[in-house]
């Protein structure tokens, strides 16, 4: 299994992000609404047993529910060139905490520390030599963006199933927070 833990997003939030999509970018493969998410921590490949771990190392994860909030628009570059577009998430040291639970337990049970900084995010977009000047234009246009506050009460275990269009998420176990 490919798994991942995130937080998924109320369906009025994401169609108030999915407003945002489709704007006119060549080379923009756009994420359908489904896909919409904040990962928390990306995992990967995963044996059976591996998950079971996992499941137990999050359960026996304690955090409160928190506010959180949408607001403005960026790019995530390679060298040098766009690589995806997303919707930015407002710092926020109870999701910062979140994050932090979920790395410690899961490096307790064998995994390897994450190597990326925490960015969270929303991808609304994959690049693919997208035209730059549009790109810039977009951003600009819709740096603005804030959402309504929504209240996060869970976080989730998805399985992933890469396809040829999009990838599938499958919601595995929700993890309530107190």
């Amino acid at each position: 299994m490919r798994l991942f833990v995130a937080i998924d997003l109320p369906w009025e939030l994401r169609q108030r992000v999915a407003m945002l999509s489709g704007a006119g970018i060549p080379g923009a493969k756009w994420a359908p609404p489904d896909n919409y998410h904040i990962t928390l921590r990306f995992i990967g490949e995963t044996p059976a047993f591996r998950a079971e771990d996992i499941d137990h190392a999050l359960t026996a994860l304690k955090a409160r529910r928190f506010e959180l909030t949408l607001a403005g628009v960026g790019t995530f570059a390679k060298s040098g060139r766009s690589t995806a577009l997303w919707v930015g998430v407002e710092r926020n040291e109870w999701l910062d905490l979140l994050q932090s639970k979920i790395e410690t337990a899961l490096q307790r049970i064998g995994l390897e520390p994450e190597r990326r900084r925490f960015a969270p995010h929303v991808s609304l977009a994959r690049l693919d030599n997208a035209a730059e000047g549009k790109l810039a234009a977009f951003v600009q246009a819709n740096n603005l963006f804030r959402a309504e506050p929504v209240t996060v009460g869970h976080f989730t275990l998805f399985s992933s199933l890469l396809g040829k269009e999009q990838s599938v998420y499958t919601p595995e176990v929700e993890y309530a927070l107190k």
